[in-house]
């Protein structure tokens, strides 16, 4: 194929948009990039019953979030329909359509005779003008649907650019509708008129959209369009080894930015769920987009993994500069009710190593803006009778000393000199008052990040 690369990614507004479309959004994006073509956003909103302003609302945040930019969009099917009666039109005229007048009560009624004669369910064409043919009356009061004429010999083939060459015969499928009663364009033909005006070259999609494909291949060729590649990528599966779908568990792109993920490590995850290069497990964006050209994309079906996407994340957090860290650690404290202040970058480049989300990370820098509530399991284990003299005494010594890691650190020595005790004794319910846990970095870099007030007053509850 020559020409400028064009692909797409066209979702429904009939709910979020799930981890398999963006996935499939990631690819579409990514190839377009590797080969300096153009990416567009197509909003299918001819289910008019079941399309939402929120459900798009939301598309159009995941695609920000994630940083999919688009050359052209988002573009909406129903702004088009104008577009699809007249190239339907052109179809009647040219004999590639025709009106069908069955009832749903006859089509029932038909699929019910094949049944019962052990055959599949297609419909008999008794609305297909052909040459010799009488056709029956035209019922008063009946709203025709308009039907392809999908060829009723041959096969239709491809060489898909995941799944290889694939062959389907046209007596597998019929006249399907591309027009309702409402004047409203069904699926496989509107996504057809719409990859072609759009000048569509390329098509990443999920491979339940295989039995589509010959439809939309036949109807490319009858209306004389150059036909986009397909690359038809497998599904994502859930920890039940079934279908991610927006029905079966699966969580909206924006939950995971709620729940503290960062949107390059999701990226990245999402990437390696069907598509890899060599071992590579940790890559940035750039680097994908040059080595995306479609090829090492999987035929079986990825296993979504939450631990191993939660590792992807603390890498990310581990790496991600602390002052770019800080805004989205604020951002969650905020939901707390939480003001942050000059502190959290140096909050941030204590506690990241430990946290695998910037929720994680609000827990840890909560305890320095907020109350904290030890449980009475740990006050019981560590704020023991024996250490609350030498607690004492270190909320003494800290009141004098130049409040730096340096000075702090030497303070705390002479307190375990004075009293002649380990590190653990001492550290350990300090670490439950500040913090509300035993388990910390190290003492002095997190006494010197709080106030010495703050230090003192909590201390003293001993």
């Amino acid at each position: 194929m020559t020409g400028k690369v064009r692909t797409r990614i066209a979702p429904s507004p009939t709910g979020f948009l799930h981890l398999g479309t963006a996935r499939t959004a990631l690819y579409s994006w990514a190839y377009a990039r590797h080969h300096g073509g153009e990416f567009v956003l197509r909003i299918e909103d001819t289910d008019v019953a079941r399309s939402t302003q929120d459900s798009t609302d939301q598309i159009l945040a995941s695609m920000h979030w994630l940083g999919l930019d688009y050359d052209e969009g988002p573009i909406y099917q129903m702004q088009r329909l104008e577009r699809y009666r007249e190239v339907i039109a052109q179809m009647l005229a040219a004999g590639t359509a025709y009106h069908c007048y069955c009832t749903p009560a006859e089509l029932d009624e038909m699929r019910e005779a094949q049944r019962a004669r052990g055959e599949k369910t297609l419909y008999d064409r008794r609305w297909r003008p052909e040459p010799g043919k009488t056709l029956p009356p035209v019922p008063e009061g009946v709203p025709p649907v308009v039907r392809f004429c999908n060829p009723p010999e041959g096969d239709v083939s491809w060489n898909d650019l995941v799944k290889g060459e694939i062959t389907i015969n046209n007596r597998e499928i019929d006249d399907l509708i591309i027009l309702r009663p409402d004047g409203v364009p069904t699926y496989n033909f509107a996504v057809v008129v719409d990859d072609w005006d759009m000048a569509i070259t390329h098509v990443f999609r999920g491979d339940e959209h295989i039995n589509n494909t010959p439809w939309q291949i036949n109807i490319f060729h009858a209306l004389g369009a150059p036909l986009p590649a397909f690359g038809h990528v497998p599904v994502i599966l859930g920890d039940d080894g079934q279908k991610l779908s927006k029905r079966r568990g699966a969580v909206s792109v924006t939950a995971y930015e709620e729940n503290g993920y960062l949107p390059e490590a999701m990226l990245n995850y999402l990437a390696r769920l069907g598509w890899s290069h060599g071992d590579d497990e940790l890559f940035t964006r750039e680097q994908m987009v040059s080595w995306f050209d479609g090829s090492h994309l999987s035929k079986s079906p990825a296993q979504w993994d939450a631990a191993k996407l939660a590792w992807v994340n603390a890498q990310y957090i581990k790496a991600k500069p602390d002052a770019e860290l800080a805004p989205l650690v604020a951002a969650q404290l905020k939901k707390r009710g939480i003001e942050a202040d000059d502190r959290l970058p140096a909050i941030c480049a204590l506690f990241k190593d430990r946290c695998e989300t910037t929720v994680a990370l609000a827990d840890w820098a909560a305890a320095f803006y907020a109350d904290v509530a030890p449980s009475e399991a740990d006050l019981a284990a560590h704020v023991t009778d024996a250490v609350k003299p030498v607690i004492a005494t270190l909320a003494e010594k800290l009141a004098g000393v130049a409040w730096e890691k340096v000075s702090i650190a030497a303070a705390i020595k002479e307190v375990l000199a004075a009293h002649s005790v380990k590190m653990p004794v001492l550290a350990m319910p300090v670490r439950v008052l500040l913090m509300g846990t035993p388990q910390t970095p190290s003492l002095d870099s997190v006494l010197a990040i709080f106030s010495r007030e703050k230090v003192i007053e909590r201390l003293k509850r001993a």
